[in-house]
């Protein structure tokens, strides 16, 4: 089974990929495009806080095993 990290770091790659396409295409991108752009880089950035916040409780609860 696989880790809600690792479902969220494969979210964040597939859409970083879709980000790098946006930019090789060889036209302008289109004003639709760049909103959508901005929507990806807000998701990113969300998931990376999540995984964040799931590696803080990682290490909090190996601390507090640790302790006792």
């Amino acid at each position: 089974m696989n880790s809600p990290a690792a479902a969220i770091r494969s979210e964040v790659h597939q859409l970083i990929q879709l980000q790098i396409q946006t930019f090789k295409q060889p036209a302008s991108i289109t004003s639709a495009e760049l909103d959508e752009y901005h929507l990806r880089s807000k998701k990113i950035r969300t998931l990376y806080a999540e995984l964040d916040r799931i590696g803080t409780q990682n290490v909090v609860g190996l601390q507090l095993q640790q302790a006792s």
